[in-house]
């Protein structure tokens, strides 16, 4: 399975388009762009894996693996970057302004229920983080 995340880039926040063969899944927000800071940016544009993970905190959730110089780098619901985020991705059901989402918990449950599903066939997720424009 491979998931694509293209965002858009603004200083309160990162705004996000989570898709899997073409059909959109989620719509993303994160922390703004800070050059990869721990607990205050979003993670570089790359290719990263994903697993399941459990934490008494956030249940059963998603962690993404291999992010130079971070760890614990999750999806879990959220709907306002830089109150509920240290770097993570929150999925939402729709936007509502610059790293603000609405109905983030049911955007997680669908992107997880999607997840899961692979890697329980034993699949491996690959999420492609991107931005809209070409550098």
């Amino acid at each position: 399975m491979v998931l694509l995340l293209t965002r858009t880039y603004f200083p309160e926040g990162t705004n996000g388009k989570l898709e899997c063969e073409g059909q959109l899944i989620s719509y993303t927000i994160e922390l703004p762009w800070k050059n990869n800071e721990r607990r205050v940016s979003c993670i570089p544009e790359g290719e990263y894996f994903i697993e399941k993970r459990y934490s008494q905190k956030f249940k059963w959730h998603l962690h993404v693996l291999g992010v130079d110089n971070r760890s614990l780098i999750l999806f879990h619901p959220a709907n306002n970057a830089l109150k509920e985020l240290n770097g993570c991705i929150a999925p939402v059901t729709k936007l509502s302004g610059p790293g603000l989402g609405l109905l983030s918990r049911k955007a997680f449950e669908k992107l997880k229920d999607q997840v899961y599903k692979a890697l329980d066939r034993k699949e491996s997720v690959l999420l492609i983080v991107q931005s809209t424009y070409q550098k």
